[in-house]
């Protein structure tokens, strides 16, 4: 359980003091301590090009302007940032814990280079109990907060939700069925045969003794489980006593799944209601946070998180930074228990405190039950940290190999693989997927839903065509990003945008049109691989094309660079799959009334009740359509031509 998150301060139009004539460096910087104050508040430093570089706060902003001034002194990171700095923008605020909380909100938007970056930001999922119903209802929520009811979290993952829901079901006999479902019950589904709900959608249960059911349930996930275990208890006993042994069975099986719901937790402290966990390891210039959450006394699971951050940054700066970062747009729980100290925590604890509007701490525990729980966080950390280390090294030596066996002049950065899927060309769809030095990059991920029409159905070359062409047309029209030099302080982190590479699922005659395209478009640097299939479609004897080798060839069976060339197209076809029935089940499930103007849920549902279908409206004669409930003439008409118009 959490308050709902307040927001963070307003951010006011920036005061922004233009350095005349001068280039970018030291003597820019120094030329807008004339017109700074001595205020609390939040500065970005531009390039060039006028992108945001680095974003700071500062007790005193001519203070911290002056330190930049400064011709020496710096580390590589921070000179390397002063020398790139075109410009500067201000921004003032009353105290420095606003600062802080607005230099948060400022890198989560603009994401800096030079600044620590909190990569995975995903929502987390929480338990809703929905109360804007007849029977209040159990299910997974994500997002904002618009249905009325109580919400439970947050939990680290949906799979965390999704067991600590059905166990509370077994429990607690909640209903988790869409209202839909719900209304349209004459008998009781499986999960009242099975014991996993109280089946109020047909009244096998009164109203009162669902809602007492939905209280229990509250109760419990508000952290007063021994108060529920004991009623169940003594009610278990009660009916015992009096020899109503079904009754003492239902209890019993409530406290078992109870006992089940809590004994899944991998740690659960007896003395910490409501805290979050933090612990970073660093090694090999990289940094894990493993986060933990613990909301009414319970385990609710844990979270890794790999920031992005230059390699000189401390483990204690880069802590310091996520934990910000990380509560800019989540609630913030009464105690923050930490691994390593840093010079803000103070600061940062007030700041958090007025987010939340209570009392936030901040701790570092160095006995006792809380220093246990971090000493476990921090070991998930250094284990999950370990395997990020192994795979991203096992990765690199695949990169290597694929650019040995493709004759590539370096090692790929980003390969780019494509692939088409459709049933006889109906619902059409192209997928790009991107893999990296860290394995496959979700977030690059391209779908394309093929609409041109001169494409046919069923035209893999055109329809290849069209996705490689939308593809690389917006590529050919930005401009080329410059190599990252070896004092680049993001050499490695960042992430290219044009391919190293680009694997196409087909054989020569996919690679021709390919070809042809990138041709045409003026991207004539970038190596084609063609993946075609081998006899029978048996994996492992792929035929591989390239344009500058006039036969096909094949990769040795037992080559990780086959298995990883495999993985890559496998992982395409699945995504250019998904993909595709995600699209044919909307398909199917739309309706063509939808499309009528003036046709609303009541109109529709009022035909559809009236001719059984939409197939059967389709049919109807004007004088039939006027016949139904709200359908006037001139709607009627409307409803015809659309459908006459379209045979």
């Amino acid at each position: 359980m959490s308050d709902t998150p307040t927001q963070s301060p307003p951010v006011p139009a920036p005061e922004t003091v233009a350095g005349p004539g001068r280039p970018s460096g030291p003597e820019v910087i120094a030329g807008y301590l004339r017109t700074l104050t001595a205020q609390p508040g939040v500065y970005r430093m531009l390039d060039a090009d006028g992108n945001v570089i680095y974003v700071g706060k500062a007790r005193s902003l001519k203070a911290r302007v002056s330190s930049y001034a400064r011709g020496g002194g710096h580390t590589n990171r921070i000179a390397r940032m002063i020398s790139l700095t075109a410009s500067m923008e201000f921004l003032t605020v009353r105290t420095e814990a606003e600062a802080l909380l607005l230099e948060a909100n400022l890198i989560k938007r603009f994401k800096p280079r030079f600044n620590v970056l909190m990569r995975d930001d995903k929502s987390f999922p929480y338990i809703l109990i929905r109360r804007d119903t007849a029977a209040p209802q159990i299910l997974k929520h994500r997002g904002a907060r618009t249905s009325k009811g109580d919400y439970f979290g947050p939990f680290a993952s949906a799979g965390a939700v999704t067991r600590a829901i059905s166990m509370l079901q077994r429990a607690f006999l909640l209903r988790s069925c869409s209202d839909s479902v719900f209304e349209g019950r004459t008998r009781p589904c499986l999960l009242f045969q099975i014991k996993r709900c109280a089946g109020p959608c047909t009244h096998e249960i009164s109203d009162a003794e669902y809602a007492g059911l939905v209280d229990e349930a509250v109760r419990f996930l508000r952290g007063e489980s021994q108060s529920v275990r004991e009623m169940y208890q003594r009610l278990m006993q009660e009916a015992s006593d009096n020899l109503e042994f079904e009754r003492a069975a239902k209890y019993r099986n409530r406290l078992w799944a109870l006992a089940h719901v809590q004994a899944d937790q991998a740690i659960n402290p007896d003395n910490v209601e409501e805290a979050d966990v933090f612990a970073a390891d660093q090694e090999g210039g990289q940094t894990c946070i493993q986060v933990f959450f613990f909301r009414a006394g319970q385990n609710w699971g844990n979270r890794a998180y790999y920031p992005k951050a230059d390699k000189a940054v401390p483990v204690e700066e880069v802590l310091a930074s996520f934990i910000a970062q990380f509560y800019d747009d989540k609630p913030v729980p009464r105690l923050l228990l930490i691994s390593h100290d840093f010079e803000d925590r103070a600061l940062l604890a007030e700041a958090l405190t007025t987010k939340a509007e209570r009392k936030v701490e901040i701790r570092v525990p160095s006995r006792g039950t809380k220093s246990g729980l971090v000493e476990h966080a921090l070991a998930n950390a250094r284990e999950a940290l370990g395997r990020k280390l192994a795979e991203t090294s096992s990765q690199g030596r695949l990169l290597d190999g694929v650019a040995e066996r493709f004759g590539l002049p370096e090692t790929p950065r980003r390969i780019e693989v494509y692939d088409n899927s459709h049933i006889s060309g109906s619902n059409a769809i192209g997928a790009m997927i991107v893999a990296g030095p860290e394995g496959f990059v979700k977030s690059a991920y391209r779908k394309f839903n093929i609409k041109s029409p001169d494409t046919a159905p069923g035209d893999d070359y055109a329809m290849m065509r069209e996705v490689l062409t939308r593809r690389f047309k917006r590529l050919a029209e930005s401009p080329v990003q410059p190599a990252a030099g070896p004092g680049d302080a993001d050499a490695e982190a960042a992430f290219p945008d044009r391919p190293d590479l680009v694997l196409i699922d087909g054989g020569a005659g996919q690679l021709a049109v390919a070809r042809e395209v990138l041709a045409d478009l003026g991207v004539e640097d970038i190596p084609l691989v063609g993946v075609a299939k081998g006899p029978d479609r048996d994996a492992g004897r792929e035929h591989f094309h390239m344009p500058d080798r006039p036969q096909s060839f094949m990769l040795e069976p037992r080559d990780p660079v086959l298995y990883f060339v495999q993985r890559l197209r496998d992982e395409a076809h699945r995504f250019a799959i998904g993909t595709h029935r995600a699209k044919r089940s909307r398909a199917i499930g739309a309706n063509p009334l939808d499309e009528i103007e003036g046709i609303g849920p009541a109109r529709r549902r009022a035909l559809l009740n009236h001719f059984g279908s939409a197939k059967s409206v389709s049919r109807a004669g004007i004088d039939d359509l006027k016949t139904v409930e709200g359908i006037s003439a001139e709607m009627a008409q409307k409803v015809y031509d659309f459908f006459h118009e379209r045979s």
